[in-house]
């Protein structure tokens, strides 16, 4: 019989939830809004794992913020910021192990697993949602840097005559925000109605499209930026919106204008490969099950040296 497991992507607008087996099959899936404090989220997500309780093996969290996984310690939480300090594992009544690991890093670990840097030395996951999360793959493994915070794309600053918050890239390249702003202009009651907002995208509506062309090019100087320092083969780009197959050709365009308006770039820096991801929307959920796949078999290993 096929083990099973929980894995939850916590987001600032969502938490999406499914249930995976060892192999990477997705038999579930469902998500619930993500609450504004503590104990609502401690409520939510507890009914979530009693419901599952009975017949899974382990529960994997992918969540913002920077993760001291001895403890299993949140520190931030981004757009959750009552989770700072805190840690999961003393939080929930649970008979299984718990794992949790940042939410940038569980997408470029999804894809790494079973996805679209699977078989790339050196790359990264970019998942554009309520903010901007990153995973690195360097030497075909997550790399977490000296603090466990390499990839936080979120706390770059894209101006340097104004340090504030909206000149963070978790502001500036965040999808959420991107999409209210065009709601406001096609004057729609519901400020994050996605679906009617790429639908006038796909139309090229004139009168929305230089929002949306910006938003790209702020994610293609990003990559640009990326790519001086790394020199990676492969940006694959996830969250909610990567689904429309319009943000990653845009992107990709807006990349190239980059470096058709610079000849020194082009003639001096190799192109990276910039897709889609594999798994969009739902890579959290796999990266989140890899880690604590990842964790668990790390653990029998130092069972079995200490025997």
């Amino acid at each position: 019989m096929t083990s099973k497991y929980l894995a939850l992507d916590v987001g600032g607008t969502n938490i999406k939830y499914g249930l995976i087996d060892r192999t990477g099959k997705l038999l579930e899936k469902n998500s619930i809004k993500s609450p504004h404090n503590l104990n609502d989220f401690i409520i939510k997500i507890q009914r979530v794992i009693d419901h599952y309780s009975k017949i899974i093996r382990g529960v994997a969290f992918s969540i913002p913020g920077r993760i001291e996984h001895e403890k299993n310690v949140i520190h931030g939480g981004g757009s959750l910021p009552f989770l700072n300090g805190l840690s999961l594992s003393n939080l929930f009544r649970c008979s299984v192990p718990i794992s949790i690991e940042n939410d940038g890093k569980a997408a470029a670990l999804a894809e790494l697993w079973l996805g679209n840097l699977k078989d790339i030395s050196n790359g990264a996951a970019i998942v554009l949602g309520t903010g901007v999360g990153g995973g690195l793959i360097l030497n075909h493994q997550l790399f977490y840097g000296t603090h466990s915070q390499a990839g936080e794309i979120s706390f770059l600053l894209n101006k340097n005559e104004d340090i504030s918050y909206e000149n963070l890239e978790g502001s500036s390249g965040s999808a959420v925000k991107m999409i209210n702003k065009i709601t406001r202009k096609l004057g729609l009651d519901d400020l994050d109605d996605g679906k009617a907002v790429f639908s006038e995208i796909n139309k090229n509506n004139r009168d929305i499209m230089p929002i949306f062309e910006d938003y790209c090019r702020n994610i293609a100087v990003l990559i640009h930026n990326i790519q001086g320092i790394l020199d990676l083969d492969c940006y694959v780009i996830g969250g909610g919106i990567s689904s429309q197959v319009i943000v990653t050709e845009t992107i990709n365009k807006e990349f190239d204008k980059i470096r058709n308006g610079l000849p020194i770039i082009k003639t001096t820096l190799l192109r990276p490969k910039i897709s889609d991801s594999k798994f969009k929307n739902d890579a959290n959920l796999y990266g989140a099950l890899y880690h604590w796949l990842l964790e668990a078999d790390e653990n029998m290993q130092n069972k079995r040296s200490i025997v």
